[in-house]
């Protein structure tokens, strides 16, 4: 099976550690053995993290326009909902899930967008977009993809103001460099095989110090703090 996923990762980080901005969006396409992507499309997103729900919108967005260059069997969302079909979900159906009363409100508001997307998914290519989440090892493989774009993103920004930056990384995760990409690795149980990469086009990694250390203040998360070399 040919599942296409999407997800957004990596925040930058206060000095209390605590999150100010998501950095990238990544989709990818991903197939059996299931490990890593063998497609991506990834931007650079650095949105407010009060404002995080909006992503769920453009990741809908990039799962869409990757399906212009690739072909799939399906697209899992990173959305928690029991894998419904998003162009069949209602209002009335969200409203009786048991989710929080301000995930239902932020949900509610985007649902008519998201159906939009699934809908045109449908249309286009015959393909079901399932609100699955978490519970998918393609939206995990595109969390870490796009970890793995934001740490390079973000080493950009550095360069560019000459300042050092603070990396909140995903849950359960470990950063590693081989030659010009950058991969992020899953420490979770059973998917020690399961990684995210990203080409280091430009260069930037070579121009950086990064230092890895764990996050005091979230159990289970590590932060990568990034410096420009002088």
């Amino acid at each position: 099976m040919r599942i296409i996923s999407a997800d957004s990762s990596v925040a930058i980080l206060d000095a209390e550690f605590t999150p100010l901005y998501l950095v990238a969006s990544a989709s990818v396409l991903v197939e059996s053995p299931y490990r890593e992507a063998h497609s991506r499309l990834a931007k650079p997103i650095f949105r407010e993290v009060a404002d995080g729900y909006e992503v769920i919108v453009g990741e809908a967005e990039l799962c869409r326009d990757l399906l212009g260059s690739v072909k799939a069997d399906v697209v899992h969302l990173d959305l928690s909902l029991g894998a419904l079909s998003v162009e069949e979900l209602s209002p009335v159906q969200l409203s009786n899930m048991r989710v929080s009363s301000r995930a239902r409100q932020h949900l509610l508001r985007l649902l008519p967008r998201l159906r939009k997307i699934a809908c045109e998914i449908k249309r286009v290519y015959g393909l079901d977009m399932l609100a699955i989440g978490k519970e998918s090892i393609p939206v995990r493989v595109a969390e870490l993809t796009a970890g793995a774009e934001a740490i390079l993103f973000a080493c950009g920004q550095a360069l560019e103001e000459k300042e050092a930056l603070l990396l909140g990384l995903p849950s359960r995760c470990q950063p590693r460099i081989a030659g010009r990409r950058i991969y992020l690795h899953s420490l979770m149980a059973a998917e020690h095989d399961v990684r995210g990469y990203a080409e280091d086009a430009g260069g930037v990694l070579s121009k950086v110090n990064m230092m890895e250390t764990l996050n005091p203040s979230a159990r289970g998360f590590r932060a990568l703090r990034i410096k420009p070399k002088t």
